[in-house]
């Protein structure tokens, strides 16, 4: 690989995310007018406490991603030696990964999107990295290996056209290292 891949945020792709976020919002909100019984006078408690909680993590995101629209810094990055992605909180969080740490490469149909998924040996080499919380869900026990994931959702390509990225990225830089 001689240069550096740099994939960047797609607007129309973005758009969409962000106006699916917003009828679900709206959706949610009207839930909750429904339940708090604006319409017939009757209380429902269960729905409105589901629908409030639901609908604040969703407003939550939805602010939190419409001031990530000011960041025009790529969202994933990959070159001969390293790679680096903000597309999902834990490999925002996880930051720069060595390719040869890299055990596999996965593509993987999680809720509605389809992500790239690398597993990483040597995870004393990035302990402190991440939370608590977010190392508890990339840490995998069994394998000894941390899991992190990457999102098409976003950026101007689909999840296929990245793991072939991601793929053609780490086995071009193991056979550098050779």
């Amino acid at each position: 690989m001689e240069k550096e891949i740099k994939l960047f945020r797609n607007s129309k792709k973005t758009k969409n995310l962000l106006l699916t976020s917003l009828a679900v919002c709206i959706i949610l909100l009207l839930v909750i007018i429904y339940s708090a019984g604006i319409f017939d006078g009757e209380l429902k408690i269960k729905p409105l406490v589901f629908s409030s909680g639901a609908f604040l993590i969703m407003l939550i995101l939805l602010l939190k991603s419409v001031l990530s629209l000011k960041d025009k810094s790529p969202l994933i990055e990959l070159n001969k030696q390293t790679f680096y992605g903000k597309t999902t909180p834990v490999s925002k969080s996880f930051g720069i990964v060595n390719w040869e740490d890299v055990a596999d490469i996965q593509l993987q149909k999680t809720g509605g999107d389809t992500l790239v998924v690398v597993s990483i040996n040597n995870p004393e080499k990035y302990e402190g990295r991440l939370s608590k919380m977010f190392w508890n869900i990339a840490y995998n026990n069994s394998t000894n290996q941390l899991t992190l994931m990457y999102s098409a959702s976003e950026i101007d390509i689909d999840a296929n056209e990245l793991f072939n990225l991601f793929n053609k990225s780490w086995k071009e830089s193991t056979s550098l290292n050779r």
